[in-house]
């Protein structure tokens, strides 16, 4: 197993008032967990931990006069991993707090163990909408997207402009597993029908069985119920097998901007995907890129700054109650509204959820681009409410 690699956030040590002294070890410690070397490494990864430091930054290395701590690790997109990292964290290095985790596996693992072990979890990158129904948690926040929402968001306009027929090519995990239901089902509300589906494992090189496959099928949209480089290579083999010069429509449940990146606008221009945040939203959210993009020379992916506001919040909490009991902290995170560069007035409900707009994105063509990493743009804001599974429908035993 990899070893964790650590560093510590900038501390800046001022007198403490004994009101402070409910902020355990004297610090805070925040642990960013997330793919850094496998299928979601340029979506999540160190990506994710640049994005937290700013995080950390913008309140001086310190909450409530005490330093920040932060620490960081690869689950290697393996749940036995992940529970490994994480219990290790909290019994030797007092981990305050577990942020991003992608693969919906392994977050679903780690929200039984922070849940008994009273250790906040805020999940960016993982988006199995389980982890907001039966299996949900006090202590969990589910901040940035799920499979829920994606199919919402995209299902329904994907019918009526795309193809009333469709045929997905879906990873082999949970997270494919719930994206690909939830898809299934808002098309089929919509008047579509499913040809069928093929699995792949995560991490595939070779899609040409898969791409043949959903060409035979003769269903006239092509959906990836996948993420990260499996899109961006589902994408770059189904153009060289000819599949939408044939009359099929593909379509990704969502993209990353890296993603575009290595497969150029030729590639990828007018693919349409759901999407967590815009970053040309406002002035803050323009800020935020620019700092990221300043610090690491690419454009951030929803996840990773997702893990940045989930942070931000987290710290706001703390320093509202002037601890670092989780169950505490997730409580009054709920109490307050999100504003901030990934969103404007979002919620964090009893159930995780974290309720926001979403967006139906379209790739650029190269005449639309007006320069590097200026990929997307916005076909419809979709309102949160309209998205989210609404809190009576997930069985979440926390609602009342």
């Amino acid at each position: 197993m990899r070893i964790a690699t650590w560093i510590c956030g900038s501390v800046l040590a001022l007198p403490v008032a004994p009101a402070m002294a409910e902020i355990s070890d004297d610090k805070v410690v925040i642990a960013v967990m997330n793919d850094m070397s496998g299928a979601y490494a340029d979506a999540t990864g160190m990506g994710s931990v640049e994005a937290v430091k700013i995080a950390i930054e913008e309140v001086n290395g310190q909450v409530g006069g005490k330093p920040i701590e932060l620490i960081f690790g690869d689950h290697q997109n393996k749940p036995d991993v992940g529970s490994t990292l994480a219990n290790r964290w909290i019994d030797e290095q007092n981990v305050d707090a577990i942020v991003d985790v992608p693969t919906s596996s392994v977050a679903l693992a780690l929200q039984e163990i922070t849940k008994q072990k009273n250790v906040a979890l805020l999940i960016s990158g993982g988006g199995a909408e389980q982890l907001t129904g039966a299996a949900c948690s006090p202590t969990t926040a589910h901040w940035t997207y799920d499979t829920y929402s994606l199919a919402r968001t995209m299902g329904k306009y994907g019918v009526q402009t795309l193809g009333d027929s469709w045929y997905f090519i879906t990873v082999d995990y949970a997270f494919g597993h719930a994206l690909e239901n939830s898809v299934k089902t808002v098309v089929e509300e919509n008047g579509g029908t499913i040809t069928g589906a093929v699995r792949h494992p995560l991490g595939s090189s070779d899609f040409s069985s898969y791409v043949l496959q959903a060409q035979s099928s003769g269903a006239k949209v092509v959906a990836l119920a996948n993420a990260g480089v499996d899109t961006a290579t589902g994408i770059k083999q189904a153009q060289e097998f000819g599949l939408t010069t044939g009359g099929q429509a593909l379509t990704a449940m969502m993209m990353f901007p890296t993603e575009i990146h290595a497969l150029g606008l030729e590639a990828a221009q007018n693919l349409v995907f759901a999407d967590g945040w815009d970053a040309d939203r406002d002035e803050d959210s323009r800020a935020f890129a620019k700092a990221y993009m300043e610090r690491t020379g690419k454009r951030p992916s929803m996840l990773q700054v997702g893990s940045y506001s989930a942070v931000k919040h987290y710290l706001k909490a703390i320093e509202e109650t002037a601890t670092d009991d989780a169950k505490a902290v997730v409580d009054k995170m709920r109490e307050m509204p999100v504003n901030d560069a990934f969103a404007k007035g979002g919620k964090l409900r009893a159930d995780g959820r974290m309720v926001h707009d979403m967006y139906l994105m379209q790739v650029k063509t190269p005449s639309e681009s007006e320069g590097e990493w200026d990929y997307f743009k916005v076909l419809q804001t979709v309102p949160g409410d309209e998205v989210y599974r609404p809190m009576d429908k997930g069985d979440c035993p926390l609602v009342q």
